[in-house]
């Protein structure tokens, strides 16, 4: 467990992060991705500055998932921790809160951003952009309720991002202490090309720290989207999953070190630590091929140029198969980015409901 003086060191680490020289850089969450395993294993390589975890899911009769609540209690990281919400019922989500605060946590989060259809079609996530107002019941609600950092994780609008207009007012009005924006609307989930001019007007017209969210996935990259936004900070999900060493690369890129570049062996080296760290019982041999799956996705997409990685990943069924199948194309000691591959990312928008 964290003692009571940790958690306060969180806290405090966290607001410094906030106003302090260095831009925040921050994990995503991403469910059943980014859960605690994941982040024993990434902060390995650099890791974040922050953590968000998978969002916890409110409803009237909902209890804090235990699963999540570990990346809390035995928060790994060294790090500050922010735990996030997502659902639209008012008085469990202050419930929620309450409860929330009694762990060591240095922030609460609102998801206002999630895509998938299973959560907006429930008027949750992205699905509040619909309804502004509602949106704006629900801020006031928590900001008296958050005793803590309060943040927001938004996208530009639902169909449209006309309503992020309406949007920026009622982020300053309730005093959030930080805002998100993964600048594309709900319904252009991850396919579309990211509209940084919007990050940069939130900057402009919001009080709080504004991270930057959307397709970040070289250190170049990131260094491009904090000069055209403005942005105090960058959240990177999937780009982050695909390089672990990204973090570290922006870091070395800022200060005018020597960018470290890994080779084909160092991300063979990377998938085995995955494998091994967040899958599970050896017991349960189909589930641990199936949740790496789900990295691989993200990953194979800047391993190899044509698709051909990720087609056959998606269908071994065995350990064996699954390692086969790295060996074949991450064996070498080429230089290897993991910069997403245009033919790559075609290949991943053919399976239903890709999240790139």
């Amino acid at each position: 467990m964290i003692s009571k003086l940790a958690r306060m060191n969180f806290r405090q680490q966290f607001e410094k992060s906030l106003t302090g020289p260095e831009p925040l850089l921050a994990l995503a969450p991403m469910q059943d991705v980014t859960d605690l395993a994941f982040w024993r294993m990434f902060a390995a390589y650099g890791g974040a500055d922050a953590y968000f975890t998978e969002y916890f899911r409110v409803y009237a009769t909902s209890r804090l998932e235990k699963h999540i609540l570990k990346s809390i209690t035995n928060n790994p990281t060294g790090k500050p921790v922010i735990a996030q919400m997502i659902g639209n019922d008012i008085p469990a989500l202050v419930r929620t809160v309450r409860e929330l605060q009694q762990y060591p946590i240095a922030a609460v989060d609102l998801n206002l951003g999630c895509p998938a259809p299973v959560v907006y079609r429930k008027c949750a996530g992205g699905g509040l952009l619909r309804e502004p107002q509602k949106v704006d019941a629900i801020l006031g609600a928590l900001r008296d309720a958050v005793r803590i950092k309060f943040s927001v994780k938004t996208r530009l609008g639902f169909d449209s991002s006309k309503v992020f207009g309406e949007l920026l007012p009622l982020f300053a009005k309730h005093s959030i202490d930080l805002l998100t924006v993964h600048a594309r609307t709900v319904k252009e989930m991850y396919r579309s090309e990211v509209h940084y001019e919007f990050i940069a007007r939130a900057v402009a017209e919001v009080p709080c720290p504004v991270l930057a969210n959307g397709n970040i996935y070289s250190a170049e990259k990131a260094l491009e989207v904090l000069r055209i936004t403005g942005a105090r900070g960058l959240m990177v999900g999937r780009g982050a999953i695909r390089n672990p060493w990204l973090f570290q690369q922006i870091r070395q890129r800022r200060t005018g070190q020597p960018v470290f570049v890994p080779r084909g062996m160092d991300v063979l080296e990377y998938v085995r630590a995955l494998f091994e760290k967040t899958c599970g019982l050896p017991a349960r041999e189909p589930a641990q091929v199936q949740k790496m799956k789900k990295y691989m996705n993200y990953l194979a997409i800047g391993a190899e140029p044509t698709g051909r990685f990720l087609h056959r990943i998606r269908r071994v069924t065995t350990k064996a198969e699954f390692f086969a199948a790295c060996e074949e194309f991450l064996n070498h000691d080429r230089p290897m980015p993991l910069e997403p591959f245009a033919l790559a990312l075609k290949e991943t928008d053919l399976m239903a409901g890709a999240q790139l």
